[in-house]
Order: structure tokens, then sequence, then C-alpha cells
């Protein structure tokens, strides 16, 4: 069966992509065929081929359809500042429209496994009052959030879990990402975590100084995604 999701997090810098690749392994480990999108990312590097962003460029090394890198990434910028001020200063128009429409075509593809990386978190602006919580709405597929564990975690998690149900999508899934080393009281964080967040955890993936997906995948379970 198809499944997709939409991939958020608490905020930026939390490992999103990191634990969007370590669920595309763990569906290709189990089978599954793979796609992916991002739909919009700045902080580009210039190349031979055009911009390039490592956070797509991981998400593509872990889709096992065979997709071109505009297809994964469709807008990219390179200024590593917040998406909507970088296409403002390029003239770019960020519409929930043809973000959709970019988007639906990687989901009409057919992967078993889909999922579509936001950037930041649920409420990071497009153009004109929209956010990509509009886009993730306009594509009505279900939710995974990804919590960064350290201090201050557990606020953001709740507001961004009843943030995205009070939206009217459902909420699949969360992982508890450890981006702190030192977190105080992290066994304790976590059962919060698990108490408040109305969604089943799909893993806990602990501090990884340099992590792969395939490390990632390890701490991952799908089998507990709600849809």
């Amino acid at each position: 069966m198809n499944a997709a999701y939409f991939v958020t997090g608490t905020d930026t810098e939390i490992g999103k992509t990191t634990i969007a690749a370590g669920l595309l392994h763990a569906a290709r480990r189990n089978g599954r065929s793979t796609a992916a999108a991002k739909p919009v990312a700045s902080g580009c590097q210039l190349t031979a081929e055009g911009l390039r962003n490592d956070d797509a460029l991981a998400l593509l090394a872990q889709c096992t359809l065979p997709l071109r890198y505009d297809e994964v990434n469709p807008l990219a910028f390179a200024p590593a500042i917040a998406p909507h001020l970088a296409a403002r200063d390029e003239g770019v128009a960020l519409e929930v429209p043809a973000l959709h429409r970019a988007v639906r075509s990687i989901l009409d593809k057919g992967a078993d496994f889909t999922l579509v990386e936001g950037a930041g978190g649920w409420r990071v602006p497009l153009g004109g009052m929209a956010t990509l919580a509009d886009l993730a709405l306009a594509l009505n597929v279900p939710v995974i959030l990804v919590v960064g564990v350290r201090l201050g975690c557990i606020n953001h998690a709740v507001l961004s879990a009843e943030a995205i149900i009070g939206d009217g999508l459902p909420l699949a899934g969360w992982v508890a990402n450890v981006v702190d080393p030192q977190v105080a009281r992290l066994q304790d964080n976590l059962d919060t975590l698990a108490e408040r967040l109305p969604a089943p955890c799909i893993g806990q993936v602990p501090y990884l100084s340099s992590a792969s997906a395939e490390q990632v995948a390890r701490h991952l379970d799908l089998s507990r995604l709600m849809l």
C-alpha cells in the first residue's frame, strides 16, 4: 500500500532531514520503493549543475525511484535565511498551488513510501500569509513530527502537535532526536513527551556525532506509524 507523510520539526536545526533520510532508509530496508520531496530549500551551494541543497541531496540518495534533483527540490535558494525572505530577494513567489503541483508530481509516481519534508517548523512562512502548513493541508497527508530533544523541547513539541491537529491533519507519529548530548534528565523528558503527545513514538534516536541514514534507521520502527 502506498503511504505518504509530511515531515515537520519542532524548530530548525533539529535533525529533521537526518530523521527523514533514516525513515526512507528504513522503508528501503523493508523492501519498499521510496521517493521524497523538499519543495523549497535555502542555504544551497552553487555547483556545475546549479544550486544544490545538502538536505535535498540526502533525501534523493535514499530514493529508489529515478528522480531528478529539480523534481525533489524545485525551489532552491543560495542564502541560508528563511525561505520566504530568500524568495523575496530573488523575486520568486512562494505560492502554495505551485508547490502543491510540484509535490503532487512526486506523489503521483506511486512509491510505496514517500516523504515530503518541510523547512523548519510547522508555521514557516511562504508568500503572503501562507505557511508550509498550508502546503501540507493541500496535500492532505498525515504528519510526522521530529522533536529535537533539548531544553525547551516539550513546549515546542506539544504546541506543534496542537497546531497540526488543530489545522485538521492527523499526527501519524513522532521521533525523538537527541540533538543535545548534555540534555539533563533525558529519560524524564522522553517520558513526558510520550505522555503528552497524542501519537506513537516511532523512534528514539540517540545523539550521533556523524549520523548516517543507515545508523538512524536502526532506531526507527515504521510499523508504529498510525496511518
